[in-house]
C-alpha cells in the first residue's frame, strides 16, 4: 500500500483519504486490530492514525475495545443496512416503473427525501428522442417538485412553515411557490387528492405528476413520478401513476384503511 505520509497535501481531501484507508485496513481483519498493525497497513504515523481513529470512534464509525484495539462500528452497520434496503427497494420498484414508462411513453422517477430535498435514486427513461431525464443522485428542493409538495403536505402545516423558514423558498421559475401561504394550500390540496402536479415550477417546459409510496407502517418512504415536456403531459396519467404507486406500496406491505387513507 502507498505510504500516505510521504504524499503530504493540505486540506480535508487528505483526511478523507486517510480515513478511508483506515476503515479499509480494519475491514481486512476478522477481529479487532491494534493501532500498530493499522499504522503499518496504511503507512500512517501512529499518532496520525490514533487521532483519526479517535474521531471515528466518537462518531460511531469505529469501536475501540477495552484492549485498545479497533473494529468497525455500529454506525457503519446502520448505514450499510440503509444502502441495502434502498437497493432492494429499487429492485422492487423498477419493474413497476418500466411498465408505467411503456404505458405513458415518458420517463418515470423514483425519489426519496433527504433533509429538505428529494433525491432521484432510480429512473426508467422514455424511449423517445425528446424526453425529460433526471440524473440518478441529483437533488431538488421539496417545494419545486410534485413528490416534494406531497411530502410536505403529509407532514402538515407546521412542518411546511418550518421548511419555508429554513429554505426561504427560492424561486426557480415564475411558477414556483415562493410564498408560504400558497405553498401550504397547494400541499394540503395535493395530500388530500393523493397526487401532485409540478406545473413548470422547477424548470420551464417540464411538467410532472407524482404520488407517494408508503411502507407497512404507513410511513412515506419514497415518491413515484412521471416527467414530460409540459405540452405532452396528460391528466389521464394521474390514475395510472396512483395505481402504480399503490402497487409499489402494497409490495412494501402497506395496507390502506378504507375511508381513512393517509
Amino acid at each position: 500500500m502507498q505510504k500516505l505520509e510521504k504524499s503530504e497535501s493540505s486540506g480535508s481531501i487528505q483526511v478523507i483519504e486517510r480515513l478511508a484507508h483506515l476503515l479499509d485496513a480494519i475491514a481486512k481483519h476478522d477481529e479487532a486490530v491494534s493501532l500498530k498493525i493499522l499504522s503499518a497497513d496504511t503507512g500512517l504515523h501512529p499518532s496520525t492514525a490514533f487521532r483519526i481513529l479517535s474521531s471515528l470512534a466518537e462518531q460511531g464509525f469505529v469501536e475501540r475495545t477495552d484492549r485498545g484495539t479497533y473494529a468497525l462500528g455500529i454506525k457503519l452497520m446502520q448505514l450499510g443496512s440503509r444502502v441495502s434496503a434502498r437497493a432492494d427497494f429499487r429492485k422492487i420498484a423498477l419493474p413497476i416503473m418500466e411498465k408505467l414508462r411503456d404505458e405513458l411513453g415518458e420517463t418515470i422517477n423514483l425519489t426519496v427525501r433527504e433533509g429538505d430535498e428529494v433525491v432521484y435514486i432510480e429512473r426508467s427513461v422514455a424511449k423517445r428522442m425528446i424526453k425529460v431525464e433526471q440524473v440518478i443522485g441529483s437533488r431538488a428542493p421539496l417545494h419545486v417538485t410534485a413528490v416534494g409538495k406531497l411530502m410536505l403536505g403529509d407532514q402538515g402545516d407546521a412542518a411546511c412553515r418550518s421548511y419555508a423558514q429554513r429554505s426561504k423558498l427560492p424561486a426557480y421559475t415564475s411558477n414556483t411557490f415562493s410564498k408560504v401561504t400558497p405553498l401550504i394550500k397547494e400541499c394540503n390540496a395535493s395530500a388530500r387528492l393523493g397526487y401532485a402536479l409540478d406545473n413548470e415550477e422547477a424548470e420551464l417546459g417540464v411538467g410532472c405528476i407524482g404520488t407517494l409510496i408508503r411502507d407497512a407502517s404507513g410511513k412515506v418512504v419514497a415518491g413515484l413520478s412521471v416527467s414530460a415536456p409540459i405540452e405532452r403531459r396528460r391528466d389521464e396519467w394521474i390514475k395510472k401513476i396512483m395505481q402504480a404507486g399503490a402497487q409499489l406500496s402494497t409490495q412494501l406491505g402497506y395496507r390502506a384503511t378504507i375511508g381513512k387513507e393517509k
